[in-house]
This record gives structure tokens, C-alpha cells and sequence, in this order.
């Protein structure tokens, strides 16, 4: 039990750190802690999506406090924000539809920061965005675990099942990315 409390204490400070500094594989981390957790004790798999969901909404938080510090100077030194088309338009969505647009922007790669900036810029509350991003954080853990299930429930040995959970949710992540480079219709209601 004390090896899956650090696995869950290890998971929700990476996913944490990870939501702040976006170059940590956190998707297929709660993906490769959910398969060993199911080796270990299947019981523990809620805690997974609770460890994972808490270090993405921990993080979460943090990085949208800096960019609504930020504010006016994020949008000198981001002019996608000021001056394109694209840019007025994310803030409008975030702005009329704010938990459906976090909960789409969490499952894409490279999808979160813009959002985060764009509603931190057009003035969406912290409380606001600590309540709408609750359900997005917990879904975003709930689609990992249970990619790191899916290895758990292919492979009887723990390291075969945590390897497929990692190229699983990697696989998951590169694919959504390069359908997202190659989509020929990148229309600004698109999200």
C-alpha cells in the first residue's frame, strides 16, 4: 500500500508540474499509473483520476493566476491574442461557453495554454475558472486511466501493462496532434 500511496503522491506532483511547465508527459503518466494501480490493488484506480484530475486542476490554477497577473502583457507579447481573428473568437467562446470549451481544450494537445491565456484575458474570474475546470481536469484523468487499463487488461505483467499504457496514451497524443496540423478546415468556431 505504501508503494501506491507514492505512486499516487509521485503521479498528482508530476501532473501538477506538468500542467505549469507543458513539456511533462502527464496524460501518459495517470495512464501508466492506472495500469499499475490495477495490478496492485483495482480498488485504487479512483484514486488515480483523483490524484491525476487534482495535480491537472492544481496546476491548472496556478498557471491561470500567472496569466491573469499577466494580462495586458500577455497580449503584447502573444498578438494572436490582440490582432487575429482566431484570437477574438477563443475569447469569445471561453468567454459564452466556458466548461465546454475547457473540457475540449484539456483532450488536445497544445489546446490548454491558449485557452488558459484567452480566459485569463477576457476577464473570466478565478473562481469561475476553478469551478468550470473541475469537470475538465476529472475527464481528462478518466480518459487516461482508462487508457492505462486497457494495457492493464491486455498484459498480466505489471511493466508490460505500464509500457502499453505509455505508448497508448502517447500514441493518443501524437495522433490527435497531427490530425489537428493536417485538418485543412481550421475554421475559428471549430472549438
Amino acid at each position: 500500500m505504501t508503494d501506491l500511496l507514492s505512486v499516487l503522491g509521485s503521479l498528482l506532483l508530476l501532473v501538477a508540474i506538468g500542467a505549469i511547465i507543458p513539456v511533462l508527459p502527464t496524460g501518459p503518466s495517470v495512464a501508466a499509473a492506472a495500469a499499475y494501480a490495477s495490478h496492485r490493488q483495482a480498488l485504487a484506480v479512483p484514486l488515480v483520476i483523483l490524484a491525476g484530475g487534482l495535480g491537472a486542476y492544481s496546476g491548472d490554477l496556478v498557471l491561470y493566476l500567472v496569466c491573469r497577473w499577466g494580462g495586458e502583457r500577455l497580449v503584447r507579447r502573444l498578438p494572436w491574442l490582440k490582432y487575429s481573428d482566431r484570437g477574438a473568437a477563443l475569447m469569445e467562446r471561453v468567454q459564452h461557453h466556458e466548461v465546454l470549451v475547457l473540457l475540449v481544450s484539456r483532450m488536445l494537445p497544445a489546446g490548454r495554454i491558449p485557452v488558459l491565456v484567452a480566459g485569463a484575458v477576457a476577464g473570466v474570474s478565478w473562481r469561475r475558472f476553478a469551478l468550470v475546470n473541475i469537470p475538465a481536469c476529472l475527464l481528462w484523468a478518466s480518459i487516461y486511466t482508462v487508457i492505462g487499463l486497457g494495457g492493464a487488461a491486455i498484459f498480466a505483467r505489471p511493466w508490460q501493462a505500464i509500457l502499453a499504457a505509455v505508448v497508448g496514451a502517447s500514441a493518443l497524443a501524437l495522433i490527435t496532434r497531427l490530425v489537428r496540423r493536417t485538418d485543412p478546415v481550421e475554421s475559428p468556431r471549430s472549438v
